[in-house]
């Protein structure tokens, strides 16, 4: 085949493709109405891989190339087998046809040793794609018990738009979100060929329509510093600064640390909580016998 007809033939297979999936087969609302084409429109593929429709429909008529990120994307959109995912590589010309594996993070023991000794600082570890590694039980009284979350599902920007909870808990969701969606985007740029989040963005696309809207801004930023304001049920209203610190043998993995000034109410709303923690672990039931 020549190049124009290797770029023909991908847009032939991804019309294919996409007319045998039905929106319920990859998490979409059936309306149950009637749909002029077959299988997902363009822009519903497009939406699920995080690309723009324009972009999708010049692949579908063979007039660009694809990205090996963008490949990657819509082979897990399409649900693509092992060989359709090789054939679909083999069309675009990319060699690199899977993505590297990356071994499962585990926590710092270091940053563990940090996290159980701070006993009035919230504290949080998150790893790639923000998923939480690590926390201790003043930030699991602050905003939700991690340990109740199943760990595949134990993940910042997923907890933040699919818990009710945290948008009560926020002040200013909606900008605690979309700020979040920008630093996902950051870790997108890093982690092209990263399934989980590729799986991750198309999950909460589907789900939010406030998390289709930001992505699809494409607004970027990086985790660094901040205030957040929470409404707590226990503690009342904190308002907290967190910093962001980088561990030096993996910089995966970052310590989310929320303070507040002493002196200040929020300061002291802190050491209630902390009590009303200490408090919570003692009378809980005790279960390892």
């Amino acid at each position: 085949m020549t190049r124009n007809a290797h770029l023909n033939e991908l847009g032939e297979f991804l019309k294919t493709r996409r007319a045998e999936l039905s929106p319920r087969a990859v998490g979409l609302p059936d309306t149950g109405g009637l749909r002029r084409v077959k299988g997902l429109r363009r822009e519903e593929v497009a939406q699920l891989a995080a690309i723009s429709t324009e972009y999708y429909t010049r692949l579908e008529q063979g007039r660009i190339q694809a990205s090996g990120p963008v490949l990657s994307a819509l082979a897990q959109v399409l649900r693509l087998d092992d060989d359709q995912r090789d054939y679909l590589f083999e069309l675009a010309g990319k060699d690199q046809a899977r993505p590297r594996r990356r071994a499962a993070q585990k926590v710092q023991p270091t940053l563990q040793r940090l996290l159980d000794n701070l006993i009035d600082t919230p504290a949080i570890v998150l790893g790639r794609r923000t998923d939480i590694l690590a926390w201790n039980s003043l930030a699991a009284a602050l905003m939700t018990d991690y340990a109740d979350i199943p760990e595949k599902k134990r993940n910042h920007t997923r907890i933040l738009f699919t818990d009710p909870a945290m948008r009560t808990l926020y002040a200013d969701w909606e900008e605690v979100a979309h700020t979040t969606v920008a630093q996902l985007r950051m870790q997108a740029a890093k982690y092209p060929d990263d399934p989980r989040l590729t799986a991750l963005v198309g999950e909460l696309s589907v789900q939010d329509p406030h998390f289709r809207r930001w992505w699809g801004d494409h607004h970027v930023a990086a985790r660094t510093v901040g205030t957040k304001t929470f409404h707590h049920p226990v503690a009342g209203e904190l308002t907290l600064d967190w910093d962001t610190l980088t561990a030096s043998i993996d910089a995966e993995q970052q310590l989310i640390v929320m303070t507040a000034e002493p002196g200040a109410p929020s300061h002291d709303a802190l050491r209630i909580l902390a009590s009303w923690a200490t408090n919570q672990q003692q009378s809980a039931p005790d279960t390892t016998t």
